[in-house]
């Protein structure tokens, strides 16, 4: 049997409101600053490349985000390795704003949503955010407890500057695509 999202809420991380009775993520990182760098940047969100960049292991069944695109992502080193298995529950490829959410499929140690976006605002600045809402689903994730939530937190962080890393890496201060 195929297995299927393990929470209701699929789609908070869009819209909003985050979900009660989950722990709620919410990280902005500035990127940078115009055009340039906001298409590399949604480019590297949203063909899986932010994640490889930033350590995890990543099997897609398809090339970019889009919804049903399943995704299993691991991490950790050797017999330590934890994998989790998603689906890309929404995705935006809009003028201003590009991203994602997966949401966890069953046998994922968590229980919940995360989504990744970037968007460009009035002033040209970039911007990406991770939005989540999860709760443990296995007993090695309860048993992580607050160390779990400080986990998340310093993943968020480092996820956007792998973001500004890879955008910028790509782009020239003049803004150009190399």
């Amino acid at each position: 049997m195929r297995p299927t999202l393990s929470y209701r809420e699929a789609g908070a991380t869009r819209l909003g409101p985050m979900p009660d009775g989950y722990h709620h993520l919410h990280h902005t990182t500035r990127i940078g600053r115009g055009r340039a760098v906001f298409e590399a940047a949604g480019a590297a969100v949203t063909t899986w490349r932010m994640h490889r960049a930033s350590g995890l292991r990543l099997r897609a069944t398809a090339a970019r985000a889009d919804p049903g695109a399943r995704v299993e992502v691991s991490a950790g080193p050797g017999p330590l390795r934890v994998t989790g298995s998603c689906e890309v529950v929404w995705a935006e490829y809009g003028g201003d704003r590009t991203g994602f959410a997966y949401g966890t499929l069953t046998g994922h140690p968590e229980c919940g949503e995360e989504s990744f976006v970037v968007d460009i605002r009035d002033d040209g600045s970039v911007w990406f955010t991770v939005m989540a809402f999860s709760r443990p689903a296995s007993w090695y994730a309860r048993l992580g407890g607050p160390l779990t939530r400080v986990l998340q937190r310093t993943y968020a962080r480092w996820l956007g500057r792998t973001v500004r890393r890879l955008a910028t890496t790509d782009t020239g201060d003049d803004g150009v695509v190399r």
